[in-house]
């Protein structure tokens, strides 16, 4: 089976990052760019246009970033354009960005509660993260559901800690239902 186009990219890029002890830099550049990419709709949408020739592509990456990012991520994006893989290079960013936060053993935590929480609720809750996983620290990204009545629901990977009162309820009224 082949491989995806994000996963031959972002492979090579942190390779590279590591033979170049550049991981930090890469990743840097990295987070800069997909903040780009994410801002600038039409410049993705010029990118990827079949009718703009490929060379003026490349004069417009040259343009845009030569001396704001390294060459080899310049390098990276006139291949990707050459290659016409354009239309995936927001997917290799968030590729290469999993690969260096699973090597420097990042995890990200996704916290859903019913109400806004205090700086010290959230610190006990990366704390508590910190104690029962192998991750040296972590991403948070906290968000309020109004739905979940109490508790919270944490999310990493694919593994979710549900401990809400809307899936309490729920499971007890599965296990009356069935008594």
């Amino acid at each position: 089976m082949a491989k995806q186009v994000e996963t031959v990219y972002g492979d090579a890029l942190f390779e590279l990052s590591m033979e170049q002890d550049k991981v930090d830099v890469f990743y840097d550049e990295v987070r800069f760019l997909i903040e780009v990419l994410d801002d600038n709709k039409d410049f993705m949408a010029m990118m990827t246009h079949p009718q703009i020739p490929q060379d003026e592509k490349l004069q417009t990456v040259d343009a845009i970033f030569k001396g704001k990012i390294s060459d080899e991520m310049i390098g990276l994006m006139r291949m990707i354009v050459e290659k016409g893989h354009f239309s995936d290079i927001r997917a290799v960013f968030s590729y290469f960005v999993g690969r260096v936060k699973e090597y420097k053993n990042i995890g990200v935590a996704h916290v859903s509660t019913p109400m806004e929480l205090t700086a010290d609720e959230k610190d006990r809750i990366e704390k508590r993260l910190l104690e029962t996983t192998d991750y040296k620290s972590f991403e948070m990204d906290y968000k309020v559901d109004e739905g979940l009545i109490g508790g919270m629901v944490i999310r990493i990977g694919d593994r979710v800690v549900d401990s809400s009162i809307r899936t309490k309820l729920y499971n007890l009224s599965r296990e009356l239902s069935r008594a």
